[in-house]
């Protein structure tokens, strides 16, 4: 069991809560993103009675990012409405998980390459709640690579 805060860094698991995103090199600020996951295909074989699993190709990375609506802040949103058909602004994506004192230093990083847009969703609106408006992008890209620094 850990007895002291060096310890305790060393073997408790990191906290979710400060990250850091940075997309074609500008910071977003986003209250929550999910779905950053690599699976691959599985491809079965079959000889007689005898079957067979093995992993096939990537599938795309799709992940999701939300973040609250600020007044004249468009970019994301006109990232998507500028993506059409063979006209697409595919950019890369950092996420990087901070360390809880130095936030300056990058515990893990994943890095999603060539996402583009595919689905906008806009807040939900409720007369009865004092909810911030939170829209959401989905976006799908070519890879995923993670660093542990």
């Amino acid at each position: 069991m850990a007895t002291t805060v060096a310890d305790i860094k060393a073997q408790y698991p990191i906290p979710v809560w400060k990250y850091q995103v940075t997309i074609d090199g500008d910071d977003y600020f986003f209250s929550e993103i999910s779905g950053i996951t690599q699976t691959n295909e599985t491809i079965t074989y079959k000889d007689g009675k005898n079957t067979m699993h093995m992993p096939g190709m990537d599938t795309p990375v799709e992940l999701s990012l939300k973040k609250g609506i600020i007044k004249g802040d468009s970019k994301l949103t006109d990232w998507i409405f500028n993506t059409k058909m063979n006209t697409i602004d595919k950019r890369d994506i950092t996420i990087s998980l901070l360390d809880q004192e130095d936030l300056a230093t990058q515990l893990v990083t994943w890095t999603v390459t060539n996402a583009f847009p595919k689905k906008l969703d806009a807040p939900s609106f409720n007369a009865t709640s004092n909810e911030i408006a939170i829209e959401s992008l989905d976006l799908m890209a070519d890879s995923l690579t993670i660093e542990f620094k």
